[in-house]
């Protein structure tokens, strides 16, 4: 029997409890692990029994930060890069990635299955990455058209019995909102998390309050919240500061160990980890400016030395809020 969708009807993340998620799946994988990921793909890993026992330790040693800390996690599925495009380019057909996409959010049920406590609720997200570069907007497809090609990754979480869909680094608007359509469609709730350069916007330009206004506009409000990934706070944290009513619709945070731009990180041949203990007081002071910010996890860099920090951290602020 399939696992059923616990939590899509009332993500519990929205009850304002600390939620921790991985870090840079990728770079920790390729960079600590020394594992081999074709075009930065980690789902091809569920081929074979000994990549998925690579992805249960990965996702494993984040369970226990969340499980000691008394946090709710939120299992994203290694699925980044798992659409029809990039897969066609590593040798998958439609159907394989749909499999794919099926298998990976299975072995997020059996993580939960095996480590949630009554303390640390777990959600499965199926986790969808932009069709083209993850730093670049590239050439934007319509609404209609990201829309149609995300709905393959999407129906596949919905059968699969996935809680929620979260999109990564999306660069522009349009396709957001194609993802958010194909989302609500399949009735399932979603996050989409906006990435931005170093002066705060978005690769096309938007700044981050434009580009929630345009996909709230064009969605009616259909996001469940949006997060901010693949830049360092310092790159954002002045935007947010003045705290303007756009600012409550970010929930999430999923920062970079590291203050290069993308172009640096792309064309660098090392992992600047940055220091995780600065980085959890760099969340902390965005969680205490900003109570409805509650999911929090890593990107490029980060490991599971960067969310204890970030859970050790911002755990003060919320010991603070119930004295």
């Amino acid at each position: 029997m399939k696992a059923t969708g616990k939590y899509r009807h009332r993500l519990p993340q929205g009850d304002g409890g600390l939620f921790l998620s991985d870090g840079g799946i990728e770079t920790c994988l390729m960079f600590q692990d020394g594992l081999d990921l074709p075009l930065f793909a980690a789902f091809p890993l569920m081929r074979d029994a000994k990549g998925r026992q690579s992805l249960v330790r990965y996702y494993k040693r984040y369970i226990d930060i969340a499980r000691a800390n008394s946090m709710g996690f939120v299992l994203e599925s290694p699925t980044w890069r798992a659409s029809a495009d990039w897969g066609a380019k590593l040798g998958y057909s439609a159907a394989d990635i749909a499999a794919v996409n099926a298998e990976a959010i299975d072995l997020m049920h059996d993580l939960r299955e095996a480590h949630e406590a009554p303390a640390s609720p777990m959600v499965v997200s199926g986790c969808i990455g932009p069709r083209g570069d993850g730093y670049v907007p590239g050439e934007a497809m319509s609404e209609d058209v990201a829309q149609a090609y995300h709905a393959l990754q999407v129906s596949a979480f919905a059968d699969a019995r996935a809680d929620m869909v979260t999109a990564i680094t999306m660069t522009n608007t349009s396709e957001a909102i194609g993802i958010v359509r194909a989302a609500l469609q399949a009735g399932m709730p979603v996050a989409i998390a906006f990435t931005v350069e170093t002066d705060g916007r978005l690769p096309t330009g938007q700044t981050l309050s434009e580009a929630i206004s345009i996909v709230d506009q064009a969605t009616e409000n259909g996001p469940a919240y949006y997060m901010i990934n693949c830049a360092h706070p310092t790159h954002f944290r002045e935007m947010m500061e003045a705290a303007p009513d756009w600012t409550r619709r970010i929930r999430g945070l999923r920062a970079n160990a590291s203050r290069r731009s993308h172009q640096e990180l792309n064309d660098s041949p090392d992992l600047d980890a940055g220091d995780p203990v600065e980085l959890g007081r760099q969340y902390r002071d965005l969680v205490h400016a900003h109570p409805q910010i509650n999911v929090l996890g890593g990107c490029c860099g980060t490991d599971h030395r960067h969310v204890e920090s970030i859970a050790l951290a911002c755990r003060t602020v919320r010991a603070a809020r119930t004295a």
